[in-house]
């Protein structure tokens, strides 16, 4: 799904004043009917994210992580049943996963003679059972289950989503019958930075709006939506990187992106939504 600037900007604005819950990106389908749902998960993350970064510091205050605390205390004394800590994180807006990470950490730090590490909070956050006291425990069960941006349970997801387009992608090359490397492939011979494949060789994407096609070296796979901020952010940190060591490539946004961003393609990279149907090799497209 391609959107123009203003219709992103359109959904996102939509955005700015609604809680990150299931409700919400309901809501969000019922107004946007012929985006896809995938789409605007993407979006709404995204989004989401973008707000938690931009507040992250005044939740990590010392003055905001105590009285976090105290209000947690008295709420579970009231009624340990009742999702206090879920509450809390919604009505100071603040993801619900992150949230139980402050709560559990200002709890260890109580109850433990040495500072928790990260990777024992880690641990804990992925299976509350290990959490010492059985309140807390189902506390944050409750916040890991009901946040749908952050957390290990979203962690999980996301990377399982991640891994199916790969073999997705590496299906549908397979498909083409053309040869390639992929990640595992690149590292073992000693490359750090790789796309998640390289063709072996060089295919022509014929552009049903240009008169000459395409080269293209590589492909990258994102299972997320491309608006500007990842964009630019993966063209700094990954694209311009294997343009630099391997040439021209192609990077699939599976879930869409910001048509204007697709600008970079007589410099060698080039936007799809979409696996191209309109291939051929470079061998057989010079016969």
């Amino acid at each position: 799904m391609i959107l123009t600037k203003a219709q992103y900007e359109e959904i996102a604005q939509c955005l700015v004043s609604v809680p990150p819950t299931r409700q919400s990106l309901r809501k969000l389908k019922q107004r946007f009917p012929s985006q896809s749902q995938a789409t605007l998960l993407s979006i709404f993350s995204q989004e989401y994210q973008k707000h938690i970064k931009r507040t992250h510091a005044k939740h990590h205050t010392s003055e905001a992580i105590e009285s976090y605390y105290q209000r947690y205390l008295n709420g579970v004394v009231k009624n340990g049943a009742a999702p206090v800590l879920l509450d809390l994180a919604n009505e100071v807006d603040y993801a619900p996963s992150l949230m139980a990470r402050l709560i559990l950490e200002r709890f260890l730090q109580e109850h433990e003679e040495t500072a928790p590490s990260k990777s024992v909070i880690n641990s804990m956050l992925r299976d509350p059972s290990q959490i010492p006291d059985g309140v807390l425990a189902n506390q944050v069960y409750q916040c890991i289950v009901n946040d749908c941006c952050y957390g290990p349970l979203v962690d999980c997801i996301k990377h399982a989503i991640g891994h199916e387009h790969e073999v997705l992608l590496r299906d549908l090359l397979l498909e083409k019958n053309l040869s390639f490397l992929d990640e595992d492939q690149l590292r073992a011979k000693g490359y750090d930075k790789t796309p998640d494949f390289i063709l072996q060789v060089p295919v022509v994407m014929l552009c049903p709006l240009a008169v000459e096609g395409h080269i293209i070296h590589w492909i990258e796979s994102k299972a997320s939506f491309g608006d500007e901020c990842s964009h630019h952010a993966y063209l700094h940190d990954q694209f311009w990187s294997y343009w630099n060591r391997f040439g021209p490539g192609l990077v699939i946004y599976w879930y869409g992106f910001i048509q204007e961003l697709d600008c970079n393609r007589e410099r060698g990279i080039l936007l799809k939504a979409c696996f191209p149907t309109n291939i051929v090799t470079l061998c057989h497209s010079l016969a």
